[in-house]
């Protein structure tokens, strides 16, 4: 492997930096982008309870906030159930944030998968150069001088491929597990909506004289 590296020329350090920084992104979001992690199973119907008996405090919803990004969409929910009138575009917003927050270090990885073919190209071009200057030196008959430029530009170019086939994979990959965890906290909070809708109507409803 280190002798690939060497004989791929310089260029095989950024493209190697690339892949550094792809592993650990990738290591990270896939620690924090876990399911139960962002949707943990009965949050929604344990926040309902709670607020039905009326036992929802500020430092229950800080701490369901701070646990997922369920729990920061729920708390919202919570916060703003006694204002109807605004309470929606308060939670959207609530859900952009939690949103960016899922993407963190995404486009890193989309970038990364553009980059590195490039670099992989432009180690093509260099070593390209140094092949004509072998010839334009010392003739076509010395092949030892080019193989030596022809492996540099094959090598950085396979290596900048490796690199960005992968990123760009999981890069999609990733999107997709985030769309579908919005959708689903879409879902939850709507879900949580409704019942404390339902809740209240029913109150007033019974608190209405006949």
């Amino acid at each position: 492997m280190l002798e690939l590296i060497r004989a791929g020329g310089w260029m095989m350090l950024p493209i190697l930096l690339c892949s550094l920084v792809f592993v650990a992104v990738l290591l990270e979001r896939s620690w924090n982008l876990r399911q139960q992690r962002v949707l943990p199973n009965g949050l929604t119907d344990v926040i309902w309870k709670k607020w039905h008996q009326g036992d929802c405090r500020e430092t229950d919803l800080a701490e369901y906030a701070r646990q997922s990004p369920l729990g920061a969409v729920l708390a919202a929910v919570i916060r703003h159930a006694d204002a109807p009138g605004e309470r929606r575009s308060l939670i959207e917003e609530t859900g952009r944030h939690v949103a960016h927050r899922l993407e963190r270090y995404l486009s890193t990885v989309g970038v990364i998968a553009e980059i590195a073919p490039l670099l992989g190209l432009l180690g093509t071009v260099i070593g390209m150069i140094k092949v004509f200057l072998v010839i334009t030196e010392a003739g076509a008959g010395d092949a030892a001088l080019l193989a030596g430029g022809i492996s540099e530009a094959l090598i950085s170019t396979a290596s900048g491929l490796l690199v960005a086939i992968p990123a760009f994979i999981a890069h999609r990959g990733l999107r997709r597990r985030i769309d579908g965890f919005v959708v689903s906290m879409e879902a939850e909070a709507s879900r949580l909506l409704d019942a404390i809708d339902a809740a209240q109507s029913a109150t007033a409803t019974k608190n209405t004289p006949s």
